[in-house]
């Protein structure tokens, strides 16, 4: 069974099923088909696939263009039954792992994918998962539902994790050269993973098993979680002392070694580091351990959203104004700066907290231009067009995402008070209150 799945990697006539396109699935499958290899791609929305199909894009920075590109060579096609499972070689699952309500790991995307797929699954495929998640999942959750229809990993089905490292909106990385880390339930396992990612991968990074590889996803972003709690814990501080936190960021990135600059916010976005570390505080409380580090920096991130309403309560106070029934006009509702991605974003935070302090508030993100539903928020609003008349007719101006489209020449001629929670404006002045 390993060698005729190897064969059919070598020679390109494995069939790539891909489950989930999203921001990790979609990269992917267009990598693929550039490669030459025919994909099958899985999605439960059928709206996706219709896109897909007519080779349009619904992700701002991949270009509709790579998706009409693998749509005309032949190689893509978009489906949302799983029953076709069986006509892959290999099936890669990119779906979400959110939180619950209570801040623990949320695998049923994972969980109802795979019980999906079990009753078409045959001999001789792979399966992978990319989807971050604890230490374990591969070989606790996964492993024994491969195994309960008489499959044996290892010998006749093959099992890896490789997690994603998608940076959306990072020009200077993409699918092929990142880094690969794949880990497998068995050598067998790990050498069928590193032969079909190495296709399309420039670099594959091998490790001894599922867990280390789905530790190493959890450490690589635990590290940015804590770290960037730093600098904002750091940024109360000095902004106390009346000190700016950049100009000491900037001044202690001149040392050529031991340090990486990170840089303050209004809180943490993302699909990754807001919730990736406490799928390890979950797992590590099963082994009576307190992830101390991980739970502060959690909370001094999650505080971060009420530090900047202060701040600007207290800006709009300075002027006779009071937050309730004040105008404010968020900029930028992604997640980061240049790309649509609302996952996790900390200005929904801020719009949220905002209205319910009785604030009137509108958007604007060129990115964005319908607010669209999400999953805790829903709000019946439109971008507003960043205009002179407009930004004179707010009582704040609050910038949470700097977006490289906006005028900030013209916001600061015509907004009456700019909160700035990212340092685009680096001399604070009368206008200008750094949050």
């Amino acid at each position: 069974m390993k060698q005729q799945i190897l064969s059919r990697i070598e020679n390109k006539s494995a069939v790539i099923g891909i489950i989930g396109l999203g921001y990790v699935g979609l990269p992917l499958f267009l990598r693929f088909a550039e490669t030459g290899y025919r994909v099958l791609g899985f999605d439960t929305s059928r709206e996706k696939i219709a896109k897909l199909s007519a080779g349009q894009s619904y992700i701002k920075h991949i270009p509709a263009e790579q998706v009409a590109a693998a749509v005309a060579s032949g190689l893509f096609e978009g489906t949302a039954d799983l029953s076709r499972a069986g006509e892959a070689d290999a099936l890669i699952i990119c779906v979400p792992t959110p939180l619950n309500g209570h801040r623990e790991p949320d695998l049923s995307f994972i969980i109802n994918s795979v019980d999906a797929i079990l009753p078409y699954l045959r001999p001789g495929q792979l399966i992978s998962l990319e989807s971050t998640t604890y230490p374990g999942t591969t070989d606790e959750e996964l492993l024994p539902r491969l195994e309960s229809i008489g499959l044996t990993v290892g010998e006749n089905i093959f099992l890896v994790f490789s997690p994603e490292r998608e940076d959306p909106g990072n020009g200077s990385f993409t699918t092929r050269n990142i880094p690969k880390v794949c880990g497998g339930s068995t050598r067998n396992c790990l050498e069928v993973g590193l032969a079909l990612y190495s296709k399309v991968i420039d670099r594959m990074v091998a490790v001894s098993c599922t867990r280390t590889a789905e530790m190493t996803k959890l450490l690589e972003n635990i590290h940015r979680a804590v770290n960037i709690g730093l600098v904002n814990e750091l940024k109360i501080v000095c902004d106390a002392m009346g000190i700016d936190i950049r100009e000491v960021i900037a001044a202690a990135a001149t040392k050529p070694f031991g340090f990486t600059p990170y840089y303050p916010g209004p809180g943490l976005g993302g699909h990754c580091i807001p919730i990736d570390p406490f799928y390890l505080t979950w797992k590590a409380r099963s082994y009576g351990l307190c992830t101390r580090f991980i739970e502060l920096a959690g909370e001094v991130n999650t505080a971060m959203p009420d530090w900047v309403i202060s701040k600007l309560m207290n800006a709009l106070n300075d002027r006779g104004l009071a937050l309730k029934g004040a105008r404010v006009l968020v900029l930028g509702i992604a997640y980061k700066k240049n790309v649509d991605d609302m996952r996790e974003s900390p200005s929904v935070v801020l719009m949220d907290k905002l209205l319910k302090k009785g604030a009137m508030v509108d958007y604007s993100d060129p990115h964005v231009p319908i607010f669209p539903k999400i999953r805790t928020y829903s709000f019946d609003l439109t971008s507003i067009d960043l205009t002179a008349e407009n930004l004179a007719g707010y009582d704040c101006v609050l910038i949470a995402t700097n977006h490289d489209d906006f005028d900030y020449e013209l916001i600061f001629q015509h907004a009456r008070l700019i909160v700035d929670t990212r340092g685009v404006y680096r001399e604070p002045c009368d206008k200008v209150v750094m949050a």
